[in-house]
């Protein structure tokens, strides 16, 4: 007797850097989702797609839910927000160290009209003792009837197997919407891109806001040295976080590209050549021309 498919749309929700990309990657198995400790990092849906035997999971990664200060921040919570009627389950995420906040009631408040079954999901358990999580269960219970409450922590992988046995039981029968080997359906580029601000990030720490992204200018496979040669600019808002981005003699830039190059190549399974400018666009947050220019156009939502 043939096994019954399943498959199913997933979207991850919940406030900035409460661990969704971390989840991703360790479920999908390679990095496909940046990750860093600011908030925010997510801008775009990241579909990531983890194809078993008898399953097809396809989650998506959308930007921390929260009070917009730009035109960047409406976008990305207009997709986080758009994403919860699209699809089949919903991952609820919280940071278990960071416990019950205001951000959390204001998601909250916007599944009171969805449909789809909500999981509670408590992240970092490894940060925190066990005696502490039965009041925080008790206390998010009290705020929405969730499907079930599952504890993991997403870094180390501990409850993630438990988790993936609940959302398969909860999917659908369904196809394999994507091919058994195909991770997520970001073109090359996206996930270049994203590769690049995600050390720009990581190495300039709180000295460089959320006001940079990265565009991919050139990318070219050259067959007489089998390296791929990529050309990419970082978009900045001032001319002091240029200067921070570059670094002492061009320092900082350097490091960026050294890093970043090192998870391309795995990306790309080839050696790769990285040439990075830094540009500086000012206010390209609030300026709907450069938003759409660099991939973040609202007009779909």
């Amino acid at each position: 007797m043939d096994q019954t498919y399943k498959s199913g749309f997933i979207s991850i929700i919940g406030r900035p850097n409460v661990g969704k990309s971390t989840f991703m990657n360790k479920v999908i198995g390679q990095k496909i989702a940046i990750m860093s400790d600011k908030p925010q990092t997510t801008r775009n849906k990241i579909q990531g797609v983890l194809t078993e035997d008898d399953a097809q999971f396809i989650f998506i990664d959308t930007p921390g839910i929260h009070k917009p200060k730009h035109k960047l921040g409406d976008f990305m919570v207009k997709i986080a927000q758009n994403t919860l009627n699209e699809v089949d389950v919903i991952m609820f995420m919280i940071d278990a160290v960071e416990g019950y906040g205001r951000g959390d009631q204001f998601i909250i408040d916007r599944l009171e009209n969805v449909q789809n079954p909500v999981y509670l999901i408590i992240n970092k358990i490894d940060q925190v003792h066990p005696d502490e999580l039965l009041p925080l269960i008790d206390k998010y219970k009290d705020k929405y009837n969730f499907k079930e409450i599952i504890p993991i922590s997403a870094l180390d992988g501990n409850n993630v197997d438990h988790l993936l046995k609940v959302l398969k039981n909860e999917m659908p029968e369904g196809p394999q919407y994507y091919p058994e080997d195909q991770v997520t359906d970001h073109p090359e580029r996206f996930i270049i891109s994203e590769l690049i601000r995600e050390k720009a990030l990581q190495l300039t720490r709180e000295e460089i806001p959320h006001s940079i992204a990265v565009v991919i200018e050139n990318i070219e496979r050259r067959e007489k040295s089998g390296k791929v040669f990529i050309q990419a600019t970082v978009i900045t808002e001032r001319k002091s976080q240029k200067g921070i981005i570059i670094g002492k003699q061009g320092s900082m830039l350097k490091e960026i590209g050294q890093l970043a190059r090192k998870d391309i190549e795995a990306l790309l399974g080839t050696k790769i050549y990285l040439e990075l400018w830094v540009k500086v666009q000012k206010d390209w947050r609030n300026r709907q021309h450069q938003l759409s220019e660099y991939g973040f156009s609202s007009e779909e939502y």
